[in-house]
């Protein structure tokens, strides 16, 4: 009996080693893309994209969290005269990673005020339905600025609009094999007006999607992206 609860014990100890030795390793390393978000075209139709920095906080929050890879633009369409601020997070070393990193979240944690969500859709230029949560947010006096976020998530390839998809304990686990199509992303584009959140994400969707994995892992970005020139083929 006592050797029986020594070799428990002992077990006990190393897997928690082990586990850490494992976290240690893979907060130190990422899981590449086949193509980097950043591969995403800069000049989209009449869109004209530019980088936007990030917040330290934020930066530290998502590495915390086992981000990947992202990124922040801001794409302007002059022909129309709008803008949406585009925001990309990929995270494949511990997918469970994202939980909590949502506009509700985020958002209130800086300041704004939460005032409406809907659940919508909109079409992408190819005819793809994607199913999205439509958020309202404003800030409190004197500035009374006002944002809105369309948000929804991509989960090994799938579609979804809140985090039940991928709350599990599968999720929670470090991706060991480092399978790059092991993964959850967020999609999260916001501005000042639906219009604009909604023309960009008709425009913008289809080559997002395509440089991730979908579920049968295949990346199509690579044969829609000229890396020459940073626009699309």
């Amino acid at each position: 009996m006592w050797f029986a609860c020594i070799l428990a014990i002992f077990l006990l100890v190393s897997s928690g080693i082990a586990y850490r030795c494992l976290a240690a390793f893979i907060t130190g390393t990422v899981i590449e893309l086949p193509l980097p978000l950043s591969t995403i075209p800069s000049r989209i139709g009449n869109w004209t994209g530019m980088e936007l920095s990030i917040p330290t906080t934020t930066r530290e929050y998502m590495e915390r969290n086992f981000t990947d890879d992202f990124i922040s633009r801001r794409y302007i369409n002059n022909k129309n005269q709008e803008w949406a601020d585009i925001y990309i997070v990929y995270c494949a070393s511990r997918p469970g990673g994202m939980l909590g990193h949502q506009p509700r979240v985020c958002y209130p944690g800086n300041g704004w005020i939460h005032d409406s969500t809907d659940i919508s859709h909109f079409l992408t230029r190819e005819g793809k339905k994607i199913p999205c949560l439509i958020h309202k947010f404003h800030k409190p006096p004197p500035t009374y600025d006002q944002t809105i976020v369309l948000n929804f998530y991509v989960v090994n390839g799938k579609l979804a609009t809140n985090q039940r998809g991928f709350s599990g304990f599968l999720s929670r686990r470090f991706n060991i094999t480092r399978n790059p199509a092991r993964y959850v992303a967020q999609i999260q584009i916001s501005s000042i007006s639906e219009k604009s959140i909604r023309n960009a994400a008709t425009d913008i969707t289809d080559l997002i999607l395509d440089l991730l994995p979908d579920e049968n892992g295949v990346v199509e970005a690579v044969e829609q992206i000229s890396p020459e020139n940073g626009d699309v083929k």
